[in-house]
């Protein structure tokens, strides 16, 4: 059955389209000439060659689908016409086979059905669980991404912009994965280097030279007290003042104060300078060559090792602890200031003794720091030389490490997925079983309807019908040699399609569609379950004519409704009021829809198709409001009459070429008065319903009047209709159900 229909980039209906949802077995559909309800039969009729739009099925399994509208009439009136098969007389072991087989086929129908529902699809049994599980899964693969996006971008290129590629990627990684589990904060470092932009090879620093620099802090020269020769007599004296470098320092002025004292103006003895230039001596000369030679040493060893130092923290080597390797920077510097101070005061007081402070610790320290960095950066370069492999074992290890740490929901995913994909597997399988056989079974079917199918039943029950509506200027017959085609001849056997009138043609076509929903025009199908669709059926039709076709229609309806024959669920469309009235009227109906019924009104707005569903009939007329006044039992008593007078005028004006006088003869004495009164519209006009007519409130007139209204309908073989608009509990209420006389049925 039809659950859903989209109509859509069709006629006049946008492209978002129009739905008609949970579909009924009954649908009725309303609509004035022009607002797009053709245009829905024909979606239901060929949906294929209509992209945008879409037929929902229940179970998933699509129906044969029968549509009378004008596309049919057109496709189908002609000279001659494919004969429709039905099942004709045969051997009682026969047809008890084809209803065997037909039970097969409809045991095997429900089953792939049944399968098809635990099946399912996007968002319903098997299918729909399998969805859900990967939309759950889905988002939470996407929360990873959202979270590790930041720092490992390059890692995820490709899959960053969909939740499904980037779900099948994590996926495939955890089919196949085999990279080791590193650390986190190591990847998100090593992502770093391995992919930024214009990756190049870096410049090793270079090593610090300190051995010299560490050796002159040994330098013996440092600790030795620098004095002149013991064995002059002046020795005594300078050695017990203990003013060496006094002395030394005086030395210079003596030479350059012209042989007298600097201090006290004496005239200094000729031997005194001699004496003192002995006292310091070569070695005491070569022991002040060595503390300056050290002094300039170290100042110069130092300044190297520092302005090297000072290269390094300007380099911007990403691998060095630039504010480490600063803090021990000072710290150097700190200690050679110290020790130049150091060498200076022996340079001045050689007779000191001084002990340089060691740089050894904070040289090891910085050695260190650069040999650490020039680790890491022989790293990048070999990674630089090698960057493909690295990026690529990278990018292994990131997706690694994602899924060690949703390992779980992993697993859990895996394991419901699994499960679910074996119930499908099964079910897929069980189906193409199912399907194979119920192949085998409508082949059966077939093989035996073709032993007993014919197309002259439908030939008398046409031709049977039309008789009995007098169309008798034409009839249905069999074409000659072609004993599986039908024209319309004369009663000579002349053709006579084409003089037919537009009424003529709708009403035989209508007979010819009536017939084909339970037949076929192949040998075989008569017994497939359908899907009926009445588009206008009674356009062009006299008004006699259109209540045989509402009559027809109710028939079909009423199987429906059932549920227990091959007729699934029909459709009616129409823009004729009086038509929808008579075929959707159902007396157990509420002010709601029953639950196997639905009611649609089609409008153009804005060039536009729109369709509105209804809980309720939507269509009221002031024809039914009439009859609401006579079934009720609070009926005015005053203005009963008029209200008659106007159900008959509605009703009879419809049918036409009707003799009120022949149908007031049928009546005797105050009844036939009754009667005459009730038609006088007919010469006079109606009366409206605040006109002054009136009868007397008399319950026993009112009940006779009541009586000649039921029996013009009787008379005049409208009883059907009589009843229809009454409803049984008022029939009931009145004590006429079943009393009125019933006119031949259609067939």
């Amino acid at each position: 059955m039809l659950q859903e229909i989209k109509v859509a980039s069709e006629a006049t209906y946008s492209a978002a389209g129009q739905v008609l949802d949970n579909l009924k077995s009954i649908n009725f559909v309303f609509g004035t000439n022009g607002s797009g309800k053709t245009t829905i039969s024909r979606v239901i009729a060929d949906p294929d060659v209509r992209q945008a739009c879409k037929l929902t099925w229940s179970g998933g399994a699509p129906r044969e689908c029968l549509v009378y509208n004008s596309d049919f009439a057109d496709r189908n009136f002609a000279a001659q016409m494919p004969g429709i098969f039905t099942l004709g007389e045969a051997q009682a072991e026969t047809i008890t086979a084809i209803e065997v087989a037909t039970r097969q086929v409809q045991s095997l129908t429900q089953e792939i059905q049944g399968l098809r529902g635990t099946l399912g699809d996007e968002t319903s049994g098997k299918l729909g669980e399998l969805r859900q599980l990967r939309a759950a899964f889905e988002e939470k693969c996407w929360s990873i991404k959202t979270t590790h996006d930041p720092h490992f971008q390059d890692a995820f290129t490709g899959f960053r912009n969909s939740r499904t590629s980037f779900c099948d990627k994590i996926l495939g990684e955890w089919a196949q994965n085999s990279a080791s589990v590193v650390a986190l904060d190591d990847l998100k470092r090593r992502a770093l280097t391995v992919f930024a932009k214009g990756l190049e090879r870096i410049a090793p620093l270079e090593a610090l030279d300190s051995a010299e620099l560490l050796g002159l802090e040994q330098t013996p020269v440092l600790a030795k007290k620098v004095v002149g020769k013991d064995d002059i007599d002046i020795a005594a004296l300078i050695r017990r003042l203990g003013n060496s470098d006094w002395v030394r320092q005086g030395l210079t002025y003596i030479n350059e104060s012209g042989g007298q004292c600097p201090f006290c103006q004496q005239d200094i003895a000729d031997d005194l300078a001699q004496k003192l230039n002995e006292y310091f001596d070569e070695t005491y000369l070569a022991d002040l060559q060595a503390i300056e030679r050290t002094r300039d040493a170290y100042a110069a060893f130092s300044k190297v090792i520092l302005d090297r130092l000072e290269g390094h923290v300007v380099s911007g080597n990403r691998y060095l602890d630039t504010p480490a390797l600063q803090a021990n920077i000072d710290r150097f510097k700190g200690k050679v200031e110290l020790n130049l101070r150091q060498l200076e005061r022996k340079r001045k007081e050689a007779s000191a003794q001084i002990t340089l402070d060691g740089l050894g610790d904070v040289l090891a320290s910085l050695l260190g720091a650069i040999e650490a960095a020039n680790v890491e950066v022989a790293a990048h370069n070999a990674m630089v030389d090698n960057l493909t492999n690295e990026r690529a074992t990278l990018i292994s290890q990131i997706w690694k490490c994602l899924l060690e740490d949703a390992k779980l929901e992993f697993t859990t995913y895996t394991a419901s997925k699994t499960a679910l994909d074996r119930a499908v597997t099964g079910l897929n399988s069980g189906l193409t079983g199912k399907r194979q056989a119920l192949a085998q079974a409508k082949a059966h079917l077939a093989e035996l309807e073709k032993g007993v199918t014919s197309v002259q039943p439908t030939v008398t029950e046409i031709n049977a019908i039309l008789k009995s509506f007098g169309f008798t200027g034409f009839r249905l017959a069999t074409a000659g040699e072609h004993q599986n085609l039908y024209e319309i001849v004369r009663g000579d056997g002349s053709e006579a399609a084409a003089t037919l009138s537009e009424g003529e043609r709708s009403f035989i076509t209508f007979l010819y569609f009536y017939h084909l929903i339970r037949g076929s025009v192949t040998t075989s199908g008569m017994n497939a379950e359908r899907i009926i669709v009445f588009d206008d059926p009674v356009s062009s039709l006299d008004s006699d004519v259109l209540f045989i076709v509402s009559a027809l229609i109710k028939r079909v309806i009423d199987e429906a409704c059932r549920g227990d024959g091959l007729i699934k669920q029909v459709f009616v469309l129409t823009h004729n009021i009086y038509f929808h009235k008579e075929v959707s009227f159902d007396p157990k109906r509420g002010k709601e829809c029953r639950a196997h019924e639905t009611f649609w009104i089609v409008r153009k707005l804005n060039d536009e198709s729109v369709v509105v569903g209804y809980n309720h009939n939507p269509i009221s007329t002031s024809y039914e409001l009439l009859w609401q006044e006579v079934r009720s039992p609070e009926r005015s008593k005053i203005t009963l009459q008029n209200t008659l007078r106007r159900i008959l005028e509605n009703y009879f004006k419809i049918l036409g070429n009707l003799d009120k006088d022949e149908i007031v003869e049928l009546f005797d004495g105050r009844d036939q008065q009754i009667c005459g009164s009730l038609f006088s519209w007919v010469n006079d006009g109606s009366h409206s319903f605040n006109d002054d007519l009136y009868i007397s409130a008399d319950d026993a007139v009112i009940a006779r009047y009541l009586d000649v209204f039921r029996r013009i309908f009787e008379v005049t073989h409208h009883q059907a209709h009589y009843e229809m608009m009454m409803g049984p509990e008022a029939l009931a209420a009145s004590g006429l159900a079943g009393t009125v006389a019933v006119a031949p049925a259609v067939q």
